[in-house]
């Protein structure tokens, strides 16, 4: 199977969802908020967190694998960056359409990324999110193609400002596909195996979602609506139930860069991080 390098600008979707107050709050439970972050995960005063937009409409990213010709068994997600133009509502319908802009090849050995485009909007039309996703398809490299220098974050040389802890639960990747992901990668021990892992792994965009969570209530507690921007590299695999810990440094008044890291080993999950947010409350 080779990817179809025909399908660059060729629109995809709309892909759209309709969805209530519970699924942003199971949301919120499967990136680890609880009783110290109420507003996200109680439907009196309910919140929304900004990336329950990339759960909430991840059926784009099989609609990039299936129009791409991507190789199911090695695609991973590989980075996202998010701008965030209004809150998402409590419910509603989200829209998410976009088009594939490039194909990185890493070489024959080391597969190629799917840069693509969307914009997700409610049902009035409304522009609430316009993302960037790169995908990596491990066993698609090698047609030829060239590849696009990514920016990669330069962080201060100094210490982090703040180390923001978090404990996924063993069977986080469990509750997190039901938010949108299915993928069997996150949940049948036998596919992961044959896909080169030791079981299933955590969801990228599920790490992601603890990330943000954590960098929120950092940052501008409570008020998700302030968050602006938000971007980062997924580096390598994390296994269910392993401590994460977020190092953030400020580097403005509005502006964050960040990495998610092993706690056990230290090794980085993510990195590039990037949050940007309103500093007028």
């Amino acid at each position: 199977m080779a990817l179809d390098l025909t399908a660059v600008g060729k629109p995809i979707g709309p892909v759209t969802r309709r969805y209530g107050w519970r699924d942003a709050v199971l949301y919120a439970l499967a990136v680890g908020a609880g009783f110290d972050e109420l507003v996200y995960c109680y439907e009196k005063g309910l919140k929304v967190l900004p990336t329950f937009s990339l759960a909430a409409t991840f059926d784009f990213f099989w609609q990039v694998g299936r129009i791409s010709g991507a190789d199911a068994r090695g695609v991973l997600h590989a980075g996202q960056e998010f701008f965030f133009e209004a809150p998402l509502p409590v419910e509603g319908v989200l829209a998410t359409d976009g088009e594939i802009v490039r194909y990185d090849d890493l070489g024959a050995d080391k597969g190629a990324f799917i840069v693509v485009d969307g914009r997700t909007v409610d049902g009035d039309g409304r522009l609430l999110v316009r993302s960037r996703m790169t995908v990596y398809s491990r066993f698609d490299g090698g047609f030829g193609g060239e590849r696009t220098p990514s920016p990669r974050v330069e962080f201060p040389d100094r210490p982090p400002d703040a180390t923001l802890a978090a404990h996924p639960a063993a069977a986080q990747p469990l509750l997190y596909r039901l938010t949108g992901d299915e993928f069997v990668l996150h949940a049948d021990p036998e596919f992961a195996r044959r896909c080169g892992f030791e079981g299933p792994i955590m969801h990228g965009a599920g790490t992601l979602g603890f990330a943000c969570l954590g960098l929120i209530q950092h940052r501008v507690p409570d008020q998700p609506e302030r968050v602006r921007y938000l971007n980062c590299r997924f580096t390598s695999p994390l296994y269910p139930g392993v401590p994460i810990c977020t190092r953030v440094w400020q580097v403005s008044a509005d502006k964050l860069l960040w990495r998610t890291e092993n706690a056990d080993t230290g090794e980085v999950v993510i990195d590039d991080g990037i949050f940007q947010y309103d500093p007028v409350s």
